[in-house]
């Protein structure tokens, strides 16, 4: 799943959050989009479970923040 989280004040640790992240999902994908305005997630957990994710990597977020986009898999790699 992908998710958006957007940001508010300092942009995050993102070493930080993969390093969390990746206990939970080691797949997991963290990056800020080019405008800086929010953090892509790619990961398997859940908006519930990247929220207290996020908020161990010492960046708590509102549920608020987060959004699930729509999936863009094409199916093609049967991942």
């Amino acid at each position: 799943m992908e998710f958006r989280v957007a940001l508010s004040g300092d942009l995050p640790n993102l070493a930080e959050i993969n390093r969390v992240l990746r206990v939970a999902d080691p797949s997991a994908q963290v990056d800020v989009d080019g405008a800086g305005h929010s953090l892509r997630v790619a990961t398997s957990v859940s908006a519930t479970e990247l929220a207290a994710l996020l908020a161990q990597a010492d960046y708590p977020v509102d549920a608020a923040q987060v959004t699930q986009q729509p999936s863009v898999c094409c199916g093609g790699c049967s991942g």
